[in-house]
């Protein structure tokens, strides 16, 4: 498919609290091509949580249009938004959001469980996804028998398993030492390697340096644009 995979033209989200009227987005605009890696940053309030739960089809613009893959996002229905971050999105939070008394194995298989993929064609994607995050030896293994990293991993390879457009990470480190953390960043440079598109919302510029371009948010808007080649190539 031809053309940018995200275009934002004027978004604007704008939130009601009691009298107030709170402009979390104001008018922004950007193209992100497909395999770009890409970090979003800016204080707290500056709306970056807001512009990745637009982008990843969490919530909707009160002004503006979002196309993802040439689809404009506010034209689809509940069911093919569901589709969409079901197939099109993966996404990865600072919280793991793992299934306690679930295996890693069926932690990552779950989204092709609900979309209703065949057992074989299962097992199989689920192993390759583990198999990128090298967590194949253990799989087996709760979340709670798992290292945050490892558990981390798994939720990358949860994210991964359906071939998203997309992989969306918010603060994906938060929860992690400095040195696992900088594992799981080089994870992503792998990932990205092999051709996946990836957006990391980070507060934190260790973490943006990974990104071969940051979008700088301040007080709703777009501050600066900066591609740049990533300090940890």
């Amino acid at each position: 498919m031809t053309g940018p995979l995200i275009k934002t033209i004027n978004l604007w989200k704008i939130y009601q609290l009691g009298k107030t009227q709170v402009e979390a987005l104001r008018g922004v605009s950007f193209e992100i091509e497909r395999n770009e890696f890409v970090a979003i940053m800016g204080p707290s309030g500056s709306g970056k949580s807001t512009l990745m739960n637009l982008l990843g089809c969490l919530d909707t613009p009160s002004k503006g249009e979002y196309y993802l893959n040439g689809k404009l996002v506010s034209t689809l229905n509940e069911n093919e938004l569901a589709y969409i971050r079901n197939k099109e999105i993966g996404f990865v939070f600072q919280v793991f959001n793992l299934l306690p008394r679930a295996s890693a194995f069926r932690n990552v298989e779950l989204p092709l469980i609900y979309n209703g993929t065949p057992k074989a064609e299962r097992i199989k994607r689920t192993k390759k996804a583990l198999e990128l995050v090298e967590l194949v030896d253990r799989m087996h293994h709760k979340p709670t028998e798992l290292s945050g990293g490892e558990r981390q991993r798994v939720a990358i390879a949860r994210a991964l398993v359906n071939n998203p457009s997309l992989l969306l990470a918010d603060e994906p480190t938060g929860n992690l030492d400095s040195r696992t953390g900088m594992e799981i960043l080089n994870l992503f440079k792998k990932i990205h390697s092999q051709g996946n598109t990836i957006i990391i919302v980070t507060h934190d510029n260790e973490v943006a340096s990974y990104a071969e371009r940051v979008i700088y948010l301040r007080d709703g808007i777009i501050e600066k644009d900066e591609r740049r080649k990533s300090s940890n190539l």
